[in-house]
């Protein structure tokens, strides 16, 4: 392994770190438990979580809410050069907002079988007929996202009468 290798995979494995603690808060508010976060040249410019519940709003997804961020921040939709880092693989909205904000790069921790737009059911990142395709990886901290999530789903099963 490079050294530029073994550099990238150790900032994924910290944001992601990051991305889990914000899952972690979203499953205290009753949130579906996923978290995100942005980054750009090093720096965190957007985190979130899932807030559809607590927003009452279906499009408040973790990566939707960290891109709203960065935006304002950035007084730009347009985020060239960014990376988010998501516990659960995008959905197709989520990843459609990615490409429209032309976001470099994407790493998410665990495989979405039912709605994963990346891999799982789609590959919208890296779609032709599309005017820009992310770079993809997958699995950083895959099993601690997806127990988060498994824990979560489970908790809500047992608790209907």
């Amino acid at each position: 392994m490079s050294a530029t290798n073994a550099k990238a995979q150790t900032e994924d494995v910290h944001f992601m770190h990051i991305a889990l603690g914000l899952a972690r808060e979203a499953q205290a508010l009753d949130e579906v438990s996923v978290g995100a976060v942005l980054v750009s040249d090093g720096k965190v410019i957007g985190r979130g979580h899932n807030r559809s519940v607590s927003s009452k709003d279906p499009t408040a997804h973790a990566e939707i809410e960290v891109l709203r961020q960065a935006a304002r921040k950035a007084g730009n939709y347009r985020l060239p050069g960014a990376t988010l880092y998501v516990t659960i693989e995008p959905c197709a909205m989520c990843v459609g907002a990615m490409i429209h904000a032309r976001i470099a790069r994407l790493v998410f921790g665990a495989r979405e079988p039912r709605a994963g737009a990346v891999l799982s059911r789609e590959s919208l990142a890296d779609k032709t007929w599309l005017n820009h395709r992310i770079e993809v990886a997958e699995g950083v901290l895959a099993e601690e996202c997806g127990a988060l999530l498994t824990e979560f789903f489970a908790r809500k099963r047992a608790a209907k009468p």
